[in-house]
């Protein structure tokens, strides 16, 4: 199969676009995400339409933050869309008039990373993006794994802490209530609080007031050395480092990838996960370390692989 369209649902675009074998994106169109379920639904066909013009597209790939069922065609729960068994497969299909597959979005980014990125020349490979929420992916023997149901590597959903913070999802303690964008926000206003001179940059970046802190404040802050910006990532993978470690209890990977917004930080977030990582491993002294890595793709990960998913049909 020769060239297929992969499209990225995010909360303020929706993007497709086209995607060769080799992973290379040939042409890009974006629309904005609509409020609706169903004006989502209309602007992934807008997107697909307005990136194949010009091209012969043979399949179409989504990505899809929720649970995508077994068969790849329906979005069983979207926590930020009001799709409940939706059969946005048939729905695209219909209007598009080519074979679509319907994958979750953290899956496809993983899978992106796995054949075209930072998983290159492993068969054995576990993702977590670390965003907003904590994403992940699966891929054991070269293949996706998605669990009987679809609805696998779920790992943000873990519960870590007994009777912990409540999550999103409902449940309390869930790891990404301790490992994710948002956790790294918290972090950051607890200690600017607690300590403020030693969060001057911090506070300066943001409104003076610790409730006005944003992620994006963290970063830059921690970049120019700020005592609690730097701690706050510090916190942040040594959660994330702890749960590699019980990944790699279940799965025995040769390779973690790290993905997501905060990794954009680099070494800043990754060498103290890596550490973590290391502290925690049962075994450590003794077995094989899988490598813990960045992301190459960055933000195209999830189009590029769900392209390609959709390419192998």
């Amino acid at each position: 199969m020769g060239l297929t369209i992969g499209v990225d649902i995010g909360g303020t675009k929706i993007a497709a676009g086209v995607v060769d074998e080799e992973g290379a994106i040939l042409d890009t169109y974006q629309v904005p995400t609509p409020s609706t379920a169903e004006g989502i639904v209309d602007a992934i066909c807008a997107a697909v339409s307005g990136a194949g013009k010009g091209h012969d597209i043979e399949a179409v790939g989504i990505g899809a933050a929720g649970y995508v069922d077994d068969k790849r065609a329906t979005v069983l729960f979207a926590p930020n869309i009001n799709w409940r068994h939706e059969p946005l497969k048939d729905k695209v299909e219909q209007r598009v008039g080519m074979q679509v597959v319907v994958e979750n979005d953290a899956n496809a980014a993983a899978w992106g990373e796995y054949k075209f990125g930072a998983g290159q020349g492993h068969d054995d490979v576990i993702c977590i993006t670390l965003g907003t929420g904590l994403g992940g992916g699966i891929i054991i023997g070269n293949k996706l794994r998605r669990g009987r149901f679809g609805v696998a590597a779920e790992f943000g959903h873990i519960r870590v802490v007994p009777d912990g913070l409540l999550c999103g999802c409902g449940s309390q303690g869930c790891w990404e209530q301790y490992a994710s964008g948002r956790a790294l926000v918290r972090y950051a206003r607890q200690r600017a609080n607690a300590t403020p001179e030693n969060a001057e940059i911090l506070l300066r970046l943001g409104d003076g007031t610790p409730e006005g802190i944003e992620g994006k404040h963290v970063s830059a802050a921690a970049r120019e050395g700020d005592p609690v910006a730097v701690d706050s990532f510090r916190e942040l993978a040594r959660w994330a480092g702890a749960g590699l470690a019980d990944l790699a209890s279940l799965f025995d990977p040769s390779a973690f990838i790290v993905g997501g917004g905060v990794s954009d930080e680099g070494e800043l977030v990754l060498d103290p996960i890596r550490k973590s990582f290391r502290r925690w491993l049962i075994g450590g002294e003794w077995r094989p370390h899988a490598q813990v890595l960045a992301a190459q793709l960055g933000g195209k990960a999830g189009l590029v692989g769900a392209a390609d998913l959709a390419r192998q049909g």
